[in-house]
């Protein structure tokens, strides 16, 4: 997907929030909340999901709730003459990698995985190193989630710093 600017108004902002805040929201409630019509709501979706603003609408799923209750990052150093996109490929076969992300500084790829222990978290990790493209891996586990995974505020703040005006 390539990354391009999406300039959020305050209605759009307000959009965002109330799917946020319910995810199951229909797009009759959505335009009687925010008092515009029906089409409106219908059209700044579809920009929005169209420009990559919105990725989604599906459940949010919460992996110590289904059983892995152990989260780790683990910054991953490779061999660069496999590249990013073979490591990638590879990683995206394991399960427990939820996501993985390129990264500047003493590593190359920085992973957020889940498990089901410490012990389970051992297999994961072995299964990741167990490809030849993957130098070493250092690991820390998170002890608790502080703040969780978050656009509100960020959403928030710039609907609260544009005009409602509709645009293009």
């Amino acid at each position: 997907m390539t990354e391009q600017s999406v300039q959020l108004d305050g209605l759009d902002a307000r959009l965002i929030e109330l799917l946020e805040a319910e995810p199951r929201i229909g797009v009759l409630e959505l335009s009687r909340r925010l008092a515009v019509a029906r089409g409106t709501v219908q059209a700044r979706l579809d920009k929005l999901v169209a420009r990559g603003a919105i990725k989604g609408f599906g459940p949010e799923v919460v992996p110590a709730a289904i059983g892995f209750g152990v989260t780790s990052f683990v910054t991953l150093e490779i061999r660069q003459r496999y590249g990013h996109d073979a490591v990638a490929g590879h990683l995206a076969d394991i399960p427990e990698v939820l996501e993985a992300h390129t990264i500047t500084g003493s590593g190359d790829i920085l992973c957020r995985i889940v498990a089901r222990a410490n012990a389970d978290l051992q297999r994961v990790i072995d299964q990741i190193v167990g490809y030849e493209g993957i130098v070493r891996a250092h690991t820390i586990i998170a002890l608790a989630e502080l703040i969780p995974y978050r656009t509100g505020p960020l959403v928030h703040f710039i609907g609260s710093t544009r005009t409602n005006s509709p645009r293009d």
